[in-house]
């Protein structure tokens, strides 16, 4: 581990693109890669660099706190290459995760040299075939708390009001009573997490894979389907017929189920939340949560919500 030349609330290295440059050399350098030319993709949730060098991408996380998070990714990645399920795949030779600078740093091999998503009915096929999957013990995968995340994802919002803190932690607290009574009725395991069109990408070769591997747990599968049905039903990111094709090429349609309003719901305030991380941080990001806050106070404008 090395210290870095400043560091940020968590302890870690500086999350900017300058503060990260030791990082990445670092990183490389223990996992005998070359970092000279790295183009950084990504400064969000991790800062996400494609290597010149190697069909290799780097993956530094913002949270300091998901070593374990990034070792299971790690397990299910080579797991799910056994399986033969198109997924993103790690590097064989690397030692991985590494903690560099007090960040959390994992190395992928790259789908494509540009990025390219699959479509929803991709998706579908994808978590059709994953849900269908029996994991082993030995993947340990998690319990699905959403509730334990929320709190501490509104817990880490930096830059919000305290009006705003409030009536998000108060909206949080309506729903978990109500999902506490929900009725789910598709049968309880594994999970991808994050399951949206942002997390499957087109291969090189032309064939859809999923990413993002971190958030695998076990829970009630609902909750895999629930942001494409947002997507098209609250925000119109997708069309009507996008979302038929997802509902024939998984044989269910999440929205036709009681419990959807609510999982619905908690999923969004999720969404909320971890926007809420990145006010202090940037313009753009400060005056999309102002409007998702306002939507959720009044239930109006949804549909004028941007993607991140």
């Amino acid at each position: 581990m090395i210290s870095g030349s400043g560091g940020d609330q968590d302890g870690g290295t500086e999350f900017t693109e300058e503060g990260l440059a030791a990082v990445l050399r670092e990183a490389c350098a223990k996992a005998q890669l070359d970092p000279d030319g790295a183009e950084l993709l990504r400064l969000g949730s991790n800062a996400v660099y494609r290597l010149s060098k190697s069909p290799i991408i780097v993956r530094v996380a913002r949270d300091s706190d998901v070593l374990e998070d990034m070792q299971r990714a790690v397990r299910v990645a080579r797991w799910l290459e056994a399986e033969d399920l198109p997924a993103t795949r790690v590097p064989a030779g690397i030692t991985q995760p590494l903690v560099v600078g007090g960040r959390v740093v994992t190395f992928w091999e790259s789908v494509q040299e540009h990025e390219e998503y699959a479509t929803v009915g991709e998706l579908a096929d994808l978590l059709r075939r994953l849900h269908w999957l029996e994991e082993p013990e030995s993947l340990r995968l998690p319990y699905f708390d959403p509730f334990a995340n929320l709190s501490a994802s509104l817990r880490r919002m930096d830059g919000v009001t305290e009006e705003d803190r409030t009536f998000l932690e108060d909206r949080a607290a309506k729903l978990h009573k109500d999902y506490d009574r929900l009725d789910f009725v598709l049968p309880f395991g594994m999970i991808h997490g994050d399951a949206s069109i942002g997390n499957v990408l087109r291969h090189r070769d032309g064939h859809a894979v999923l990413i993002d591997l971190d958030g695998f747990a076990l829970a009630p599968r609902e909750w895999d389907l629930i942001q494409t049905a947002m997507f098209y039903d609250r925000y119109g990111w997708h069309t009507k017929a996008e979302y038929a094709e997802f509902v024939h090429r998984y044989g269910f349609d999440v929205m036709n189920w009681p419990g959807y309003e609510t999982l619905a719901d908690l999923r969004e305030l999720m969404m909320v939340s971890w926007l809420g991380h990145q006010v202090a941080g940037s313009e753009r990001s400060a005056a999309e949560f102002a409007r998702r806050v306002r939507s959720l106070r009044t239930g109006e404008g949804r549909d004028s919500w941007g993607p991140f």
